[in-house]
């Protein structure tokens, strides 16, 4: 989701804007302990280029609200607000992400929060696995919310959109579901 909002706002600059961004990249003060792209990699890059090298070099929260410094610094504050929906739209699994020290964020992270995207590309019995989340995890609301997404990874992706308000237990019976319905996905997972 924050790579589509990233590419999204940097496919609405003009060339010259991009350049301008490409720039003012170069220069904006970074978070401690990041490095910078180098300006021989960056300048030759389009929108789409560029948008896979913030999210790899900078990891998609940070890419996120860096994209959005350098389009408020541009003067672009529309694009910068867009962004900026996005961002809190994922507030608390950002907010997660970069206030959690690193040790508690690699070892104590749920599975169903290390493994977010493999799940959202892998889960085939989405269907399935709602039905048996309706009631206890999920209200009405949610499921039908979920269920009105027309492909498997949009389910899962809008399944994911609710998880921030879950508590331990909730996370442990969508794990129970998965392990029921698609063992062999879970125990791929696991080993990786």
């Amino acid at each position: 989701m924050g790579r589509d909002a990233i590419l999204d706002a940097l496919e609405n600059l003009t060339a010259e804007e991009l350049k301008k961004f490409k720039m003012k990249l170069l220069s904006v003060p970074l978070r401690e302990g990041y490095g910078r792209i180098p300006r021989g990699t960056l300048l030759p890059m389009d929108a789409i280029d560029l948008t896979d090298k913030l999210v790899s070099f900078y990891l998609e929260a940070y890419a996120m609200e860096l994209t959005m410094t350098v389009l408020r610094e541009m003067g672009m504050q529309e694009l910068a607000k867009q962004l900026q929906t996005v961002i809190q739209k994922d507030s608390k699994a950002v907010a997660a992400a970069t206030s959690a020290p690193p040790q508690r964020a690699a070892g104590a992270a749920h599975f169903v929060d290390r493994h977010r995207q493999a799940l959202i590309a892998r889960v085939t019995d989405i269907d399935g696995v709602l039905d048996a989340l309706y009631g206890c995890v999920l209200t009405e609301d949610q499921y039908q919310a979920v269920r009105a997404e027309t492909t498997n990874p949009n389910k899962m992706r809008k399944l994911f959109s609710f998880s921030p308000a879950w508590d331990l237990t909730c996370k442990d019976l969508l794990l129970k579901v998965l392990k029921e319905r698609l063992p062999y996905l879970v125990a791929d997972l696991e080993q990786s």
